[in-house]
């Protein structure tokens, strides 16, 4: 997709072709996000915060007007791009942990699509919090509209998505195709990570084995021998990792799919071998100049500043390098992708800003008998990383290979590449 705004700082334009996907689901309209983004400098994070703050502010005020008017439709829209919109305006301030913005503007996120919740009504979807180590992961429940038992999705974001957002990026399409949707924040992700002070931990199956746990006691009308996961962005590595473990999945849907963490944040180091690498990043000696090569890196661009920030917000380390090491963890090497039997989808964005090449790593890797790579182009609008902009597109695509397998009848040919 042309680069509209922001040409200089591609993560800028990238956030903002985001938050345009969620126009697909409700999540935003496109006057309020390019008339946004047109006020914002490229590159500073003030000028981010201020422009969408503003925004979200705008709208939930127009949200509670029409509350007070009993305009109820139009409130329940109203409150659903705000929370949109107040999630973006923290999105590039985790640099400073202590800044208190965050926290201001992730608390009325949330509370915006509580609010969306509580006028769509608990037929639509309903909160929940499931007890996970002496901590909760919070999510949210969408029932089937069809009667009986009937399989369940369980989704969760990656590395800076929320289960929040997860309602624009599919939790409401496979609801509407008949299907229980679960989705959940597990640890490292907005719904732990700001008020629990939860970092990511590279063992996923711990997370979604307790998810299924839940499901078997709270969810009576889903089918346990049709569970499927969808994973979203580094979801894509988590959600296969959980797979090889955890044997109660019928399917697992990577979007997109990451091979090796690490691998993608380390390229330019001398070193490539995992373990060579990481006495690299403990070596005390070469410290120093490895220190001052990410911090050029992160002056000279926004989306290594970006990430090397986040990632110390969300995984820990306590410094870049201290990072990276975190995030060697977070791989399918050592025979993991190799140990997922279920049916597999791995998705692949033609011009992924984050993961390029990926996917093709875990897919040859797979053994599953029933393994899919479903690649996605620049000439049908869906190369952008997990295909924003192209949200109904991918997703008819995606869950169009989840019915084939989930509902018998419609059970074919395996082993493809689409």
């Amino acid at each position: 997709m042309k680069q509209l705004l922001f040409h200089d700082h591609p993560s800028y334009w990238f956030e903002t072709v985001r938050s345009l996907s969620h126009i697909a689901y409700g999540g935003a309209d496109f006057a309020e996000v390019l008339g946004t983004a047109e006020r914002i400098t490229g590159g500073d994070p003030d000028s981010w915060h201020d422009a969408w703050r503003e925004t979200a502010d705008r709208i939930a005020a127009d949200a509670r007007r029409a509350e007070a008017g009993d305009h109820l439709v139009s409130a329940r829209d109203a409150w659903l791009r705000a929370w949109n919109y107040y999630r973006n305006a923290e999105f590039f301030l985790h640099g400073d942990p202590s800044d208190p913005r965050i926290l201001d503007n992730y608390d009325r996120a949330v509370a915006a699509f509580h609010r969306y919740t509580d006028l769509a009504g608990p037929e639509v979807l309903r909160p929940v919090r499931i007890p996970f180590e002496g901590a909760e992961l919070p999510g949210y429940f969408y029932p089937s509209p069809l009667e009986g038992r009937r399989p369940l999705l369980l989704m969760h974001s990656g590395y800076d998505g929320s289960a929040e957002e997860v309602h624009v990026q599919g939790a409401l399409a496979a609801q509407e195709r008949g299907y229980h949707v679960l989705t959940f924040d597990g640890p490292g992700q907005p719904g732990t990570r700001h008020h629990q002070g939860l970092h990511f931990r590279p063992d996923w199956e711990t997370v979604v084995g307790a998810v299924v746990d839940w499901t078997a006691e709270h969810l009576p009308d889903a089918d346990q021998d049709r569970i499927a996961l969808l994973g979203i962005s580094l979801g894509g590595e988590l959600c296969v990792r959980a797979a090889a473990f955890e044997h109660r999945l019928a399917a697992v849907i990577a979007v997109d799919g990451v091979y090796d963490f690490g691998a993608t944040l380390t390229a330019h180091f001398p070193e490539s071998d995992p373990a060579a690498l990481a006495a690299l990043l403990r070596d005390p000696e070469a410290a120093a100049a490895i220190d001052a090569a990410l911090e050029q890196a992160a002056a000279e661009s926004d989306v290594a500043n970006w990430g090397l920030s986040h990632g110390q917000y969300v995984m820990g380390g306590g410094s870049p390098r201290g990072f990276l090491l975190r995030a060697l963890d977070y791989h399918l090497r050592d025979g993991i992708a190799e140990s997922v039997t279920c049916p597999v989808l791995i998705c692949e964005a033609e011009n992924d800003l984050f993961f390029s090449g990926q996917p093709d790593e875990v897919f040859a890797h797979l053994t599953a008998e029933d393994r899919t790579l479903a690649r996605f182009t620049a000439a049908e609008g869906a190369d952008a990383h997990c295909h924003a902009g192209a949200q109904r597109y991918a997703l008819a695509r995606i869950y169009d290979w989840l019915d084939d397998r989930m509902v018998p009848a419609r059970a074919d040919a395996v082993g493809a590449v689409a």
